[in-house]
């Protein structure tokens, strides 16, 4: 080595090089402008269910923004844990620093991809890592080995619809306050209605009182004076005595005062009806001729409709036990219309929030929604529930559905068809005509899927089982993580189960497989049902199988 660099100076040059070269350049470096980012794991090789520490280090100026890797980007690794951002600034610069810890529930071979790092909306990518997940190793001799468990009936979690009572009681008791404080709560009377509830006896006084403090002759209004004042002994000797004295002229309401006092029903001195009589014709001039009594007079007339009120109070007899019995009655009964009325207006009222409810929920979200969430329509209550992501069979069918698919028996196979062996699952909502059948097959003839006959074996059974005017389509189709298939749509018409009636059903089959085995996946639904439609979407948008037998 010596001679050599001796004969060719360069060599010396061409060293160097190689060596800074090696220092500043490594596979997991991206350096651009004033920014660097380096990426390293703590291990290449892993076992199942153990975690990789992948971090990543970001050197940049402390005026930039960095945006690390979020989400599910480590894809076929799973991210278990993003750890909080480490920041240290020195100066102008700045270092960030951030753990994700990765992890595999599968054996194999796994290829981390590049992560994408923007700083200032400028992209940097970091190099690719191989990972290899191991088997644990299980010791057969001591540790015993069972077969799968068959799927158990597990009770059904109540959660959401205690939440849901919960809600509703709530509303209902704020409803019932409501309703209560508004119409049943016992209000405060007002002074008017506090004097409508005294007996016509007590009423009179008080207001034949409340008419001396009146400014009426002050402010020579002395028909307004008279008017009241008439008022006030007419309404008392027509509730009291039970005659008609509102509608009664002066002479018409002397003459039964005096034929109720000559029938010994009124205990009334001559002189008292006189005196009435007086008052009741000076009332008369004041309101239709115009007259004007002097003050005195007036208020000598208030005493004397009093002293009348007062006599009559004390000629009328007890009242007999019936006639109380009557009164009471009539009262319970008045109490009877009273409180069947608010009960009609707080049904009322209740029934008009329903219905304005009701009304805004169909301009909002229109009048098929809502009818369908009021009346529980059976594919909207599957689109709306929790679903669940599980696998299914072997080689594994990875799906989300609405509800957790149940094993179904296949049966018996012709021998020709070299199946090995066949799981199937599957689920169907009789109210809503929906189902979904989820199956693997694996055979022994060791050949590659025909997914030509595939589909034709398909299609015989649906005609199997009734379907008539079958149309059919197929396309390509691809899982989530890019394994191609085939999709076989189309619609057919079958008779409604216990009925006559033709239905057209839609229908669509998904095709997966390889050498040795088949994954299928069918769904059937109601012809014109978006929300089954939906069902459909989301379900195909999930599928992922494992194309390893």
């Amino acid at each position: 080595m010596k001679s050599t660099l001796q004969r060719n100076p360069h060599s010396w040059f061409f060293l160097c090089l190689c060596l800074v070269l090696t220092v500043f350049i490594t596979p997991t470096v991206t350096a651009q402008g004033t920014s660097t980012v380096a990426v390293e794991i703590d291990t290449f090789q892993i076992k199942i269910g153990e975690q990789v520490q992948y971090k990543i280090t970001v050197e940049t100026d402390s005026l930039n923004l960095v945006y690390f890797p979020e989400d599910q980007t480590f894809s076929p690794m799973e991210m278990v844990e993003a750890l909080k951002i480490d920041t240290t600034k020195k100066k102008d610069r700045i270092t960030l620093q951030r753990i994700y810890a990765l992890t595999q529930f599968d054996s194999g071979s796994y290829t981390i991809p590049p992560q994408r790092i923007a700083i200032n909306e400028e992209p940097f990518l970091t190099d690719s890592f191989k990972i290899r997940v191991a088997d644990v190793a299980v010791d057969t001799t001591k540790q015993k080995l069972y077969d799968i468990k068959p799927l158990i009936q597990v009770e059904r979690n109540y959660a959401k619809i205690w939440q849901w009572i919960i809600a509703i009681l709530f509303a209902l008791v704020i409803i019932g306050g409501l309703v209560y404080w508004f119409f049943f709560r016992p209000k405060p009377l007002t002074e008017e209605e506090k004097v409508a509830l005294l007996p016509p006896y007590d009423r009179a006084l008080l207001q034949l009182q409340e008419l001396e403090k009146s400014r009426y002759l002050i402010q020579d209004e002395f028909k307004k004076y008279y008017s009241e004042l008439t008022n006030i002994v007419r309404s008392y000797l027509e509730e009291e005595v039970h005659i008609s004295a509102m509608e009664s002229t002066t002479d018409q309401l002397i003459e039964r005062l005096e034929l109720l006092k000559d029938a010994g029903e009124l205990q009334l001195e001559d002189e008292t009806i006189s005196q009435f009589k007086k008052v009741l014709q000076t009332a008369d001039l004041v309101k239709f001729a115009k007259s004007k009594p002097a003050v005195s007079v007036a208020e000598e007339n208030r005493r004397s409709v009093e002293f009348v009120v007062v006599k009559t109070k004390e000629a009328l007899p007890e009242p007999e036990e019936e006639d109380r019995l009557q009164d009471e009655s009539y009262l319970e009964e008045l109490e009877r219309k009273r409180l069947k009325k608010r009960i009609w207006t707080a049904a009322a009222v209740f029934a008009g929030l329903i219905v304005l409810g009701i009304g805004t929920s169909i301009g909002i979200y229109g009048f098929k929604d809502v009818k369908d969430t009021v009346l529980r329509h059976p594919t909207k209550r599957l689109l709306e529930g929790e679903w669940i992501m599980s696998s299914y069979g072997y080689p594994p069918v990875e799906v989300e559905t609405p509800e957790v698919l149940l094993r179904k028996e296949l049966g018996e196979f012709n021998p020709a068809d070299s199946i090995q062996s066949a799981q199937a699952f599957g689920m169907t909502n009789e109210a809503g005509l929906f189902s979904i059948s989820v199956s693997s097959l694996s055979y022994s003839n060791g050949k590659p899927l025909d997914f030509e006959k595939a589909v034709e074996a398909v299609l015989l059974k649906l005609e199997e089982r009734g379907a008539k005017n079958l149309i059919a389509k197929n396309e390509e189709a691809f899982t989530k993580t890019g394994v191609q298939g085939l999709k076989t749509f189309g619609s057919y018409q079958m008779k409604m189960p216990d009925s006559n009636k033709n239905i057209r059903t839609k229908y669509t089959v998904f095709l997966y497989g390889g050498v040795g085995f088949q994954q299928q996946i069918m769904l059937t639904w109601l012809d014109g049902d978006e929300y089954a439609e939906q069902i459909v979407q989301r379900i195909a948008a999930s599928i992922d199988v494992k194309t390893q037998a």
